[in-house]
């Protein structure tokens, strides 16, 4: 079970990898950061810091399937795959919004619900 507990870890510090890539700009302005993004014209900032929000917004249900998944018993292969298939989406994910090619966004978004609907869908139906 370590390998779901490693993708958690791995998820939760996505958001903070992605607003890097905003704030790390000339003229980041840390004495308010949410300001100076949302006055920036630049389209990576923009990107980089929609990339972090939705990854913070992704993280809660996929830690909440991963940790109902296991109390249901299901098995831990299967909650590992479903856990590292979620974080290589999610990388694709924010890279794919870094890099503004929005289909790709859009489809790795799609993979990585579908493993958190499939970790809580296991756990409801108590799926071994």
């Amino acid at each position: 079970m370590s390998t779901a507990y490693w993708c958690v870890l791995i998820a939760a510090v996505l958001p903070y990898v992605w607003v890097f890539f905003a704030k790390a700009r000339p003229g980041y302005n840390n004495r308010n950061p949410r300001a100076w993004v949302a006055k920036s014209d630049n389209h990576l900032v923009q990107r980089a810091n929609a990339a972090h929000l939705n990854a913070f917004e992704a993280f809660a249900p996929f830690a909440a399937g991963v940790l109902m998944a296991q109390l249901a018993g299901v098995p831990a292969s299967t909650i590992n795959l479903l856990a590292m298939a979620f974080v290589a989406s999610r990388i694709l994910h924010g890279l794919f919004y870094l890099g503004n090619l929005a289909p790709l966004r859009s489809l790795s978004w799609l993979t990585g619900f579908v493993c958190i609907v499939a970790l809580i869908v296991m756990a409801a139906l108590k799926i071994h």
